[in-house]
């Protein structure tokens, strides 16, 4: 598919500068997308013995074979395809404050997988392969103030997992950098208040997920701290577990005691395999697919732009079969919004579980039998529903990929009393926990980022 360009989208609470700045940032920029048979990507190759997939120049990602043999969940033993990645990247937010409101640096990025092309992204969204030049295209703008000691405060530097189903360990830097001094915003960039992009992720498709991951780890107190509360509704339940007030139902001790003995309850073993031999799975010029048409498959694509590094390039991407469901469910427990959590086992994740949504899947992977809580949020009442927002993932890696993120209030339907691998937890206890990596995973980080934008 071909795309030129994009289409403006209807930015309900954006400001009209806003408006102005991003409609001229999709008029002025020119994109073509099209697919591309596996086998004929210039500068990718196809291993003769293997299947694999991987660059020329041996950087980048490469696109291999996974074996899983698990004691947890439906599903026992399966092989899948999956992205190695093994660079750590960056992903940077430059903040600011101006009589008392808060900003950050934020760009209209395109990328070759996103629906409508651009979407709003961190200051810095780069790998280390694209910020080493790898490529031999332009430098990395800003990337100086999240790689060299300057003047600016650091808030947050963690190491994060993404998506553990689709990529094998992969991690990038999430760094926020609190600046004094006057950072000029070049034509893709700009200073919005934090304010304004907490009210656009209720808009579907456009704040992408490395900026929700970095919006995710930012203390707690510097995100409430520009805006009026609310004292009704559901935000005041909210606002004291955004910010620890409160008694939370478990201890940090006990959350933590939760969740190493979900760990110590399973056994994974995954065994990196040639992708041509992967059962289930079959090859064709064009992708690679699963049997069943479940799941995913790998695409090629090439791509042509004049708002990049480079303006030319081609690549793999991660095609998902259908759109999921990502979902907490939200009670008040004393006063006290708590989410429910799951100890989620994931063959990619570095320490093998992290803490994930309420519901995480694709619901036409599972036509026998729904997981969990799935059948509740989806036909939750609208009066319960507090966030329904269809945002799209990594656009770099994954052509169209897009989930329905949902937080919704349980109400007396969900009893305190839950199945061992679920456990309430505050979001003060959650953002606590994301100071260090690997214990809260992307699609988690993404609904914490999405919990501000309620009032």
């Amino acid at each position: 598919m071909d795309t030129q360009g994009a289409a403006t989208t209807l930015l309900p609470g954006a400001g009209e500068e806003f408006r102005s700045w991003f409609a001229g940032r999709t008029r002025s920029t020119t994109c073509w997308v099209t697919r591309t048979p596996l086998g004929e990507l210039p500068g990718w190759s196809i291993d003769g013995a293997t299947g694999n997939l991987t660059h020329d120049s041996g950087r980048f990602f490469a696109i291999e074979g996974l074996h899983v043999r698990t004691s947890y969940g439906q599903i026992r033993e399966w092989s899948q395809p999956i992205i190695n990645q093994p660079e750590i990247g960056i992903l940077g937010l430059l903040v600011k404050t101006v009589d008392g409101v808060a900003y950050g640096l934020v760009q209209a990025k395109m990328e070759p997988g996103n629906i409508n092309t651009f979407q709003l992204s961190p200051t810095v969204q780069a790998t280390r392969s694209n910020y080493t030049r790898v490529h031999r295209g332009s430098r990395t703008k800003y990337l100086e103030y999240f790689t060299e000691a300057g003047p600016g405060t650091v808030l947050a530097d963690v190491l994060q997992s993404e998506q553990g189903s689709w990529f094998l360990r992969k991690r990038n830097r999430n760094m926020i950098v609190l600046v004094d001094e006057s950072v000029a915003a070049t034509d893709g960039h700009y200073w919005m208040p934090l304010a304004e992009l907490r009210g656009l992720l209720r808009v579907d498709g456009l704040v992408n997920m490395d900026t929700r991951t970095v919006l995710s780890c930012m203390p707690p107190g510097f995100f409430t701290a520009d805006r009026e509360l609310p004292g009704s509704g559901p935000a005041p339940a909210l606002i004291r577990s955004i910010n620890g007030a409160g008694t939370p139902l478990h201890s940090a001790e006990a959350v933590l005691s939760w969740f190493t003995a979900a760990k110590s309850r399973y056994e994974l073993a995954v065994r990196r395999v040639a992708l041509r031999e992967l059962p289930g799975w079959h090859h064709t010029p064009d992708e690679i697919s699963h049997d069943d048409e479940k799941h995913f498959s790998i695409i090629g694509v090439s791509v042509r732009t004049d708002d990049r590094e480079v303006s030319e390039w081609h690549q793999p991407l991660l095609y998902p079969s259908g759109k999921g469901i990502v979902a907490f469910v939200v009670k008040e427990i004393d006063g006290v919004a708590h989410l429910l959590v799951h100890a989620r086992y994931q063959a990619g994740l570095l320490d093998a579980m992290e803490m994930g949504p309420t519901v995480q899947c694709n619901p036409g992977n599972y036509p026998d039998g729904a997981p969990a809580f799935l059948d509740y949020v989806r036909h939750a009442p609208a009066d319960r529903v507090l966030y329904d927002t269809v945002l799209t993932e990594e656009g770099g890696r994954f052509y169209r990929s897009q989930n329905r993120y949902l937080l919704v209030d349980a109400g007396n339907d969900v009893p305190v009393e839950v199945p061992d691998e679920f456990c309430w937890v505050t979001a003060h206890q959650l953002s606590r926990l994301l100071r260090h990596g690997y214990y809260v995973n992307v699609e988690a980080r993404s609904l914490l980022a999405c919990l501000h934008s309620l009032w």
